[in-house]
């Protein structure tokens, strides 16, 4: 393995074990820089709710480490739970309406998770030989036109089983955080105003 293979994959390491924790970070920054109004909420709610769709489709269908998933949103693109969680960040950063969000987000995106999808596909590939076949007809990211149906295969027990209901839990979390948030300033510029 040359040195720079190495020095990538230390860092796909580090990343897969550190994104967990600094999404937490994450959070937290992002409810201090954001400056949500109802309307870019409403608007920023619509577009999370097709992240959490997304992602609630692809895990429903997700058999981890026993087959590859190739079916309804697998077909689209090999990673639709990280384009799931990229429609989701979207989503939250157009509600909390501060540039340095974007600019965060788009950073964490390609520091942490573009070096966790390489990881996740080496593995993909040592395990299923029929990935490297797989990856020549479907995007890494980007969707690609499929007339296969996203509930193709869909699975509640699957869904249970990943806990996927967890991303709609932390999404109505940060939502209802953004909400308090723009109810207090708009309290506090009401009470200012008043004097």
């Amino acid at each position: 393995m040359s040195p720079q293979a190495a020095r990538q994959d230390t860092w796909q390491r580090i990343a897969r074990r550190v994104r967990v924790p600094l999404g937490f970070a994450f959070a937290l920054i992002y409810l201090w820089l954001a400056q949500p109004s109802a309307a870019m909420v409403a608007v920023g709610s619509i577009v999370i709710i097709l992240g959490i769709g997304i992602r609630a489709l692809a895990s429903a269908q997700l058999r981890k480490n026993e087959e590859l998933a190739t079916s309804g949103p697998y077909s689209y693109t090999r990673n639709p739970l990280y384009l799931g969680s990229i429609i989701i960040g979207i989503g939250f950063a157009l509600a909390a309406r501060n540039l340095w969000i974007w600019v965060l987000m788009f950073v964490f995106f390609v520091i942490i998770y573009m070096p966790v999808i390489r990881s996740e596909e080496s593995f993909l590939r040592s395990t299923f030989p029929n990935f490297d076949e797989y990856a020549r007809q479907v995007p890494r990211l980007w969707p690609r036109w499929s007339s296969e149906s996203l509930a193709a295969n869909f699975s509640r027990e699957l869904y249970l089983k990943h806990r996927e209901y967890n991303a709609l839990i932390g999404a109505a979390l940060m939502l209802a955080a953004l909400l308090i948030k723009m109810t207090v300033a708009h309290r506090s510029a009401f009470s200012a105003g008043v004097r």
